[in-house]
């Protein structure tokens, strides 16, 4: 059994006798120590009040007592202090990811948009009914840069306002028309973000509070130290440019598995000189993991975002929501419903964690959400955030990067010296086609681990540690065994009723093959391997399509009637469903029908209609390295998707026949051999 022992601070009073200090009056210096907000120190000035009353034995005094800590811990008022150097953060992004082109220049032309905010000249208004005064404090500041706007009263300087971006305003407290206050409360309805410094010849400290608590930024008095009014100046702007550079877009990370998208984040947080925070949200599905529980329950917690908040000791990380799109909901509560809060920049100034039960503001975060299929996100939630699209590696992307990165990290973590152990491009190279078939690099670094520990266990047996080991194609096979893929495409024989289409999944592009065959029968179609809604409708409209054109194609008018056609894909314990295989299904149909065999170096994707046009599908360069990776020779795409096709990069494309085709009709002689 364990027994806390109860610490008393001891302090030397003027008399010289030592006198115990108790927790709460400590609690009660901290707080009045602490600079929170107002409504903040209302909350748990209340809350002491009470544990003053409370006997500690009671449960509800650690439960109290606990609260107060946790409010006293958070970084109400602490920031990052980064500096953001543009040529730092290009360097940073080229030197840890190779590749990802688009995605460093929108994070590049964010960084730049933030650097120029700072570098802007700013507007400050002066308010004041002393001409004198206006012109001494307007001359002071036009000398340190700054473009300075003035007004007698407050009446004026909502004209002013109305008219010109101001950044900051410096007004009288007592004026005619409209005084200070009047001014003040008419500039936080209408622009809150705006910063007002108080200046008055009344100065007195329950003016001052009234200022300040009205939401004045800072309370000077007259007549003006002018050293004073600089530095105050300068401090509160300083502090508005850092907000808003704190305030950005909610970037949205989405693509397959291993393509980067948790390192990048961590890139940005270090090229923001920012703390990072990463979440992971597969599977949760409590509402109160996020939000906290209410204290009346016993062992009440924080939630992740108040916790982790906490645990950095900053208000504005770089925070990674990851995984968001596998998210669950049930009778625990709709998190989706919870982002909208923790992500709208309209609410997250005002984010509501149930445990804390004092709004905390969020808007200085900089959050990242990291997915892998947004078909899977809320609507309402994804259109608070501004996708980035990471897309596969091609074979020399994955070349170089395994040369870059992945060989030193393994070589390392196997003991081995990097000028000892070599690898060919050719060795790197069978790994990526025969060993691994991805997107993404997971795969690929979890073989050239292995290869690593084989060499280290090679290296001990024969207790030669300096020698040169080189790794050829050859010595690769012979470390990681039998090859796990086969370049199905390239190596199979056009067949029957057999046609290769491209997919996309989560884990990135796919080729999938759709079967046929047609059996005595009357008139049935058959369709298996856990096919959604959208492709079963897909097949009934190609074999409308097919029935309505039996005389172009050559086919028995009723040649339905006698016999049952059966659709198949294959690998039926996996789902699928999508508007991309109507003209694969239309060729692997059709070769059944007129018994001409479909190339199978030559895969499709694209939706049909009942009309037979081929309309433009998403996922194209996904779906093009996915041909690469099983050798297909050809490629036909929807001639809709020309543009995208035509930005494509030249390593995406490079030995690839690209056809385009608007209508099924053009499909035909592409994939279709001659009748055997």
């Amino acid at each position: 059994m364990f027994f806390k022992r109860k610490v008393e601070h001891v302090v030397e009073s003027p008399q010289g006798t030592s006198e115990p200090v108790s927790p709460l009056a400590k609690l009660r210096s901290r707080i009045d120590e602490a600079g929170l907000p107002p409504y903040v120190t209302e909350a748990v000035s209340k809350e002491l009040e009470k544990l003053e009353k409370t006997d500690s034995a009671v449960a509800e005094y650690s439960v109290g007592f606990n609260y107060i800590e946790l409010v006293l811990s958070l970084p109400w008022n602490t920031s990052s202090q980064g500096k953001l150097e543009l040529a730092r953060a290009q360097s940073l992004l080229d030197t840890r990811h190779y590749g990802l082109s688009q995605v460093k220049q929108r994070i590049l032309e964010f960084l730049a948009a933030k650097t120029l905010c700072s570098k802007a000249q700013q507007n400050i208004l002066i308010v004041d009914d002393e001409e004198i005064a206006r012109s001494n404090m307007e001359h002071v500041l036009k000398k340190d840069g700054y473009i300075c706007h003035s007004a007698d009263n407050g009446l004026e300087a909502l004209k002013v306002l109305a008219r010109t971006d101001i950044d900051l305003v410096i007004t009288d407290l007592k004026m005619e028309r409209m005084d200070g206050i009047e001014l003040l409360q008419q500039i936080n309805r209408a622009s809150p973000d705006i910063p007002v410094i108080m200046v008055t010849g009344f100065a007195t400290v329950s003016s001052a509070v009234e200022a300040l608590k009205k939401g004045a930024a800072h309370y000077l008095g007259k007549p003006v130290n002018l050293d004073e009014l600089r530095k105050t100046v300068k401090e509160v702007l300083e502090k508005k440019i850092f907000v808003e550079m704190g305030k950005g877009p909610i970037l949205c990370f989405t693509g397959p598995p291993g393509t980067g998208k948790t390192s990048v984040g961590r890139a940005i947080a270090e090229a923001l000189q920012r703390q990072f925070v990463r979440v992971s949200l597969a599977g949760l599905r409590d509402e109160a993991e996020l939000r906290g529980h209410r204290r009346t329950y016993v062992g009440a917690l924080p939630g992740r975002i108040i916790t982790e908040l906490r645990r950095v000791g900053v208000n504005n990380p770089v925070f990674m929501l990851d995984e968001i799109d596998k998210i669950g909901q049930d009778f625990r509560g709709d998190l989706a419903s919870v982002f909208l809060e923790v992500l709208d920049p309209e609410q997250n100034v005002r984010f509501s964690d149930h445990y804390l039960d004092v709004p905390f503001d969020l808007s200085r975060i900089m959050f990242i959400a990291t997915a892998n299929d947004i078909s899977k996100i809320p609507g309402p939630l994804l259109d608070r955030m501004e996708r980035i699209e990471f897309a596969g590696y091609t074979e020399k992307e994955k070349l170089k990067i395994a040369q870059q990165f992945i060989l030193p990290r393994q070589l390392k973590a196997a003991g081995l010296p990097r000028e000892t152990v070599h690898f060919s491009p050719e060795a790197i190279s069978r790994v990526i086609s025969d060993y691994t078939r991805e997107s993404g690099l997971r795969n690929l670094e979890r073989e050239l681990a292995d290869i690593c520990r084989k060499i280290a266990l090679l290296s001990l047996k024969t207790e030669k540690y300096d020698q040169t080991v080189e790794m050829d194609a050859d010595t690769v096979s012979r470390l990681l065994g039998p090859r796990k893929f086969f370049r199905e495409a390239a190596e199979a024989e056009a067949r029957i009723g057999i046609a290769t289409g491209l997919v996309w999944a989560e884990t990135g592009g796919e080729i999938i093959n759709v079967e046929t065959v047609s059996m005595p029968g009357s008139g049935r179609l058959l369709l298996t391997g856990s096919l959604g809604d959208v492709l079963q409708e897909s097949a009934q409209t190609v074999l409308s399509f097919i029935r309505s054109r039996t005389l172009e194609f050559g086919i028995i008018d009723n040649f339905f009637k006698d016999i049952d056609i059966h659709i198949h894909f294959p690998s039926g314990a996996i789902p699928k469903d999508g508007p991309s295989a109507g003209i694969t299904i239309f060729a692997a149909l059709l070769s059944l029908l007129t018994r001409r065999p479909a190339r199978r170096d030559v895969a499709l994707t694209g939706e049909m209609t009942l009309s037979g046009r081929v309309l433009p599908i998403s996922g194209i360069r996904e779906k093009i390295l996915a041909a690469k990776r099983a050798g297909v020779r050809c490629v036909i795409l929807p001639r809709a998707n020309k543009e995208e096709v035509e930005a494509l990069d030249i390593d995406v494309k490079e030995g690839l026949e690209l056809a385009l085709v608007a209508s099924a009709d053009e499909v035909v002689d592409r994939v279709l051999e001659a009748k055997r």
